[in-house]
């Protein structure tokens, strides 16, 4: 079954740093676009960052300069990294490739 599972939440004290991994199950990342959105509480899913296939990226205003989104088509993987973390960045992180979404992983950033 195709699938794409999120890991490396959890909670972080602001200032702080994640790396937030996407792994692919049955479907190759080669020649797509891999993107990352979020959802805080009481909000609407929102666009976060993505990176096409010829690994030029975008992001977000409010994450420039603190997030940068990557990838390993060998490995089907995507990445996060997530740095100088503020309380807004408090939500459920979830990557996407075309159709396809993983069912989320929680990132609170809290003192």
């Amino acid at each position: 079954q195709a699938q794409l599972l999120e890991s490396g939440g959890g909670l972080v004290q602001p200032g702080g740093s994640l790396r937030l991994s996407c792994a692919s199950s049955g479907i190759s990342f080669s020649g797509h676009p891999l993107a990352w959105y979020r959802q805080a509480p009481a909000k609407q899913r929102e666009w976060v960052a993505v990176i096409g296939s010829n690994g030029v990226t975008h992001y977000v205003d409010s994450v420039k300069g603190r997030f940068t989104v990557s990838r390993d088509d060998v490995e089907n993987t995507a990445f996060l990294q997530m740095d100088n973390l503020k309380p807004d960045d408090t939500a459920v992180y979830y990557c996407n490739t075309e159709q396809h979404w993983g069912k989320g992983i929680l990132v609170t950033v809290s003192s």
